[in-house]
């Protein structure tokens, strides 16, 4: 059970307080309720520009590293199609420059177009490393194209393109930053050696007269139900060939997000489950094979990937994973089977849980999908998925009008 404490400031700023008096250490955490998904379509990848220039100086504060490590602390940031999260870990005695830092950007991040040209720079190199110059680096691009018509999850977090955090103008950062930089669209954590008092007071100082903004009010277009398989064929300079299914799956709030979510471990949680198994182990017909979802907030997808043994036909190969997913189809799986994968859940989540800094930051994304306190139940969802729900999921979810298929050729194979 992770305790906690919540209040609301005056200007819409949700904090929440989890002591832990057993740790020297505290933790800050920010999250906004902003993500890739939310970009316009013609300006993509701005919200992971955004978590590169909150770290390029505020009016106040015009090097953030500084003062932080002069404080014994360390920072770091991540942005997803669904949310941006930010945070710092230091000694508790410092925890106070954890606010200062945070709250002086969040009102008065410095905007200047040197700043804004540094990281689009860096942003720029970053797209060009890992999507455009590293083997299978577009796959994913390609397949949320292919697999999503609608939902802005149809690019990536980096950006559709590279020409949009090109383009990217000091007015479109600024616009940007008014919108959804605001307290009332942000959710702050405060966990370690701290008490609640100390937290609203210093809440208070430090963030309680920013200005609150309006709340972002979400309306995005709804990927309609996909009603024939798609396919691609893509040839490239990469070492083996590849095989890419996705299929559509529910949003993170359904309750048979649980069952889909435990599918993807039977199939592909780690050299126990059945892809690995069979594929890997038993027919050597890849040389790893993986099954996972994305745990987006709206209605995303399950994978499955993996790289073929050379020589394998990529029709064999698909073959296989067809027939292990028939597998779960057409047989309901044993009962010790399906308790292994939700011992491995259980064990995973506690795990998770010993880091303060992980607490910290699933409490931001909990009180996100509407409540922190539902932290606390998340095993339970799990527990009372039975053996009938794995099977009625799985046709469901693997039916082919449902998948998005990418064959990636070794372009000396093809």
């Amino acid at each position: 059970m992770i305790h906690f404490n919540k209040f609301t400031l005056g200007n819409g700023l949700r904090v929440i307080v989890h002591e832990d008096h057993t740790t020297p250490m505290a933790v800050l955490n920010v999250l906004y309720d902003v993500g890739a998904r939310d970009e316009d379509p013609a300006r993509t990848g701005f919200a992971h520009l955004f978590e590169h220039l909150m770290f390029g100086g505020s009016v106040n504060i015009p090097d953030y590293d500084e003062p932080l490590q002069m404080a014994g602390g360390e920072n770091n940031a991540f942005t997803t199609n669904d949310l941006t999260n930010y945070y710092i870990q230091l000694p508790a005695e410092n925890i106070e420059t954890a606010f200062w830092l945070e709250s002086d950007r969040m009102l008065s991040l410095a905007f200047d177009e040197k700043s804004l040209d540094v990281q689009r720079k860096v942003v720029s190199e970053e797209f060009k490393e890992h999507y455009i110059n590293k083997p299978y680096g577009d796959v994913w691009h390609k397949m949320r194209e292919l697999a999503y018509s609608s939902h802005p999850y149809r690019w990536m977090t980096i950006g559709k393109e590279l020409s949009h955090i090109e383009n990217a103008s000091l007015e479109d950062v600024k616009a940007f930053f008014f919108k959804y930089y605001r307290p009332v669209n942000a959710i702050l954590v405060v966990g370690g050696k701290v008490t609640t008092a100390q937290v609203k007071v210093l809440a208070e100082k430090w963030f309680g007269d920013i200005p609150s903004g309006e709340k972002y009010q979400r309306q995005l277009p709804q990927e309609p139900p996909q009603t024939a398989a798609h396919k691609l064929e893509v040839k490239a300079n990469v070492p083996l060939d590849a095989l890419y299914k996705c299929y559509h799956i529910y949003k993170r709030e359904d309750p048979r997000y649980y069952a889909a979510d435990l599918i993807s471990d039977i199939l592909g949680g780690g050299s126990s489950s059945r892809l690995h198994q069979v594929l890997v182990k038993e027919k050597k017909l890849f040389s790893n094979i993986e099954c996972y979802h994305f745990g987006s907030l709206d209605a995303g997808l399950l994978a499955i990937d993996g790289k073929l043994v050379k020589g394998v036909k990529m029709k064999d190969a698909e073959k296989a994973v067809q027939e292990e997913l028939s597998k779960l189809q057409q047989t309901v799986i044993p009962e010790r089977e399906l308790q292994k994968v939700k011992n491995r859940v259980e064990s995973l989540l506690a795990f998770e849980d010993m880091s303060l800094l992980n607490r910290a930051n699933n409490l931001a994304f909990y009180e996100l999908m509407g409540d922190a306190a539902l932290m606390n139940t998340e095993f339970t969802n799990y527990e009372v998925v039975t053996t009938a729900d794995i099977h009625r999921e799985a046709n469901i979810i693997f039916d082919e009008k449902n998948s998005n298929t990418i064959y990636y050729y070794a372009d000396n194979q093809i």
